[in-house]
């Protein structure tokens, strides 16, 4: 693990911050208190080359506390430090599982009691959803100079929003795992069967993530049998809070999220607050075609059609037979005999860099 402190002493375990940039009256061994703390994982895909030129730019900005963790067993003392340097926006450099890490020491830690900063996510990861619903895109460090430009704003309410959370238990856990969108049945396996079997090829995340899109569309449309194609997906039973029932068997798509939007940009109908929105289409080529031409014509989520399922829970319970989900990029199996419970999680701010 290493830190990258660009002013002396920045963590200051004896609590000498003070808030602002001019010393207050009465503040003894006052420093300048840093807008933006960034964590930053060196590991997630995008850092392995911009990494140095995002150490470089940070340390040429005092506004930035830096703090690089190498494994997620890390991120506990990183949040203790950097709430003790109080920033006004915490920004996360990683993917999906980096954020989702960070948001659950958040959640479980309590480093910031009830004023946590609100949350920048950085475009570093490979499908980097929670950062393009956020309107993070493109070069990190662009980001980074966008967010110091509105952390040195008086007022930083008018560019952040509240997001609602999944706090995730399985079986008799007690610490909840704290995400955003949870993918599970031929979605996940396809995830996978991308993680696994196509990035490794080094190709861009474009093309990787086209002949991912053809190879799902060969197995759940076409009905193609190949072992160099995903797996075939197993059987789930998903249990929804009254009034909405259960379903159960094979499913070519299964979502959890409380994103604004789902996949490829894609708003499922009007969102109640305080809900979890869930997306399932079953394993037969009509729903899948039924459901990719409502996406098509904006209107999945807001017409009822065969086999795809659009529906709000306030819980889900999904069990299956090692049937694997992914929340945040974290893999989770489901297993029979021991559950997996979904809730909303107390919302938290993010920083929305786009309309």
């Amino acid at each position: 693990m290493s830190k990258v402190l660009p002013m002396s002493d920045a963590a200051d375990p004896a609590g000498q911050l003070c808030g602002g940039t001019a010393a207050p009256s009465g503040c003894a061994g006052w420093k300048p208190r840093p807008r933006i703390a960034l964590l930053s994982n060196p590991k997630s895909t995008g850092n392995i080359a911009q990494l140095p030129q995002i150490r470089a730019y940070c340390a040429e900005h005092p506004d930035i506390f830096h703090y690089e963790v190498e494994h997620a067993s890390q991120i506990g003392e990183a949040m203790r430090s950097i709430a003790r340097v109080r920033p006004r926006v915490l920004a996360i450099n990683g993917g999906d599982g980096t954020v989702q890490a960070a948001l659950t020491e958040m959640y479980n830690g309590g480093h910031f009691g009830d004023d946590a900063p609100p949350v920048a996510v950085l475009p570093s990861g490979k499908t980097n959803l929670i950062a393009l619903d956020l309107g993070a895109r493109g070069d990190p460090i662009e980001t980074l100079e966008r967010l110091i430009e509105l952390a040195r704003s008086d007022d930083l309410a008018p560019y952040t929003v509240a997001r609602e959370l999944i706090a995730l238990r399985c079986g008799g856990d007690e610490r909840p795992v704290i995400g955003m969108f949870l993918g599970g049945a031929g979605l996940a396996d396809t995830m996978l069967y991308c993680r696994e079997k196509i990035y490794p090829l080094g190709l861009p995340n474009s093309v990787a993530h086209a002949i991912t899109a053809l190879a799902a569309m060969a197995k759940q449309i076409f009905r193609i049998q190949a072992s160099f194609l995903p797996p075939d997906s197993k059987p789930l039973s998903v249990l929804l809070s009254r009034p909405n029932g259960s379903l159960t068997g094979r499913f070519s798509l299964l979502a959890v999220t409380t994103l604004e939007k789902l996949l490829l940009s894609t708003n499922i109908g009007v969102h109640r607050e305080g809900t979890l929105k869930l997306l399932a289409i079953e394993a037969r080529p009509r729903s899948v075609v039924r459901a990719l031409f409502a996406k098509i014509g904006g209107k999945l989520g807001r017409s009822d059609l065969d086999g795809v399922h659009v529906k709000e829970a306030d819980e889900i319970t999904i069990e299956g037979e090692s049937s694997e989900l992914i929340l945040d990029g974290e893999t989770i199996r489901a297993e029979a005999g021991f559950p997996i419970r979904l809730r909303t999680a107390q919302p938290l701010s993010f920083v929305k860099l786009a309309a």
